[in-house]
């Protein structure tokens, strides 16, 4: 057991490696920020100035490795444009996002998951034929397309709701539907396969066979077994939720990480960039290997892999 770990640890650290050497490398092909960061008008000179106050004229193997060590140090940088550490501008946005974040992951498990076991136990019905088709739209209609419609309806037709910002409870319900629109579909389709498959099992039948009621056995013995892979993916998409809703949080004008990220690429402020990548994979990687963990606990067969 101590080996496994030890190398799912291995890859852990692995993963994240690359990550950062990637996020480096991708992000300065974006250009030079200098241009942006410079008066108009401003002289070859000044933007030299900008470049060397920022690092920027050095090769990139020597930023590469300046930028390794300072985040051994838990030290994510400074931003180029508001002048703030990254770390600083990420725990000031991270409360809007993880209130966003919530909310939209309560309403895709509300929506997603019990469609999903209707479709599962009305199979080849019109039931499932309508989960079907909710999990083909969902997964189908972009997220800024499902935000610009309800802005559209709510907002400027009807006048019910804000259309952006982040003043009070009714500014979030448009952003944390379109956010979680999509991935109620995905939770959907995941519960109805794993329910298929569970549906299918020799306990399940025995169940069954012994004269228990069908709502016991859906509820009791398949709903609980079939769960594991919704609840693994789901813990995987609310990481996704925080850190990666740019399309969202740039439509509502949600100040949260994601609007942050979309900043830090319009402005080509690496240092953002590179924190809320590095900090976002690291949330990811550390839930998988987490959830490895628990999973060679409960199934000695994957601990004892070659």
């Amino acid at each position: 057991m101590k080996q496994f770990i030890a190398r799912r640890i291995g890859y852990s650290l692995l993963s994240l490696l690359l990550l950062s050497l990637t996020i480096f490398l991708f992000i300065r092909l974006t250009g030079d920020p200098a241009s942006l960061l410079a008066e108009p008008g401003a002289s070859a000179a000044d933007i030299a100035a900008i470049q060397k106050k920022f690092g920027l004229d050095q090769p990139v193997w020597y930023q590469y490795i300046y930028f390794m060590g300072n985040l051994l140090r838990g030290d994510l940088g400074e931003s180029f444009y508001y002048q703030t550490p990254v770390l600083e501008l990420y725990l000031s946005r991270l409360p809007n996002s993880l209130l966003l974040a919530s909310v939209a992951m309560s309403f895709s498990l509300l929506l997603g998951i019990p469609t999903g076991i209707l479709a599962a136990v009305r199979v080849g019905r019109f039931w499932d034929t309508v989960g079907k088709f909710f999990a083909l739209l969902g997964l189908s209609l972009p997220s800024f397309l499902v935000g610009l419609l309800l802005i559209l309806f709510f907002s400027v037709y009807l006048e019910w709701l804000p259309s952006s910002g982040s003043g009070g409870f009714l500014n979030l319900l448009m952003p944390a539907f379109a956010l979680g629109w999509y991935f109620a579909a995905a939770h959907m389709r995941l519960t109805r396969s794993s329910m298929l498959e569970v549906m299918g099992s020799e306990y399940i039948k025995l169940a069954r066979l012994k004269g228990l009621p069908e709502f016991k056995v859906i509820a009791k013995h398949a709903f609980k077994n079939a769960l594991i892979p919704v609840m693994t993916l789901a813990g995987i998409n609310l990481i996704n939720m925080i850190n990666v809703a740019v399309v969202v949080e740039t439509v509502f004008a949600w100040p949260g990480i994601g609007r942050l990220l979309y900043e830090g690429i319009s402005f080509r402020d690496f240092p953002i960039v590179q924190g809320v990548v590095i900090i976002g994979g690291s949330m990811i990687v550390a839930v998988n290997l987490l959830v490895d963990i628990v999973y060679a606990f409960v199934d000695p067969r994957i601990r004892l892999e070659a």
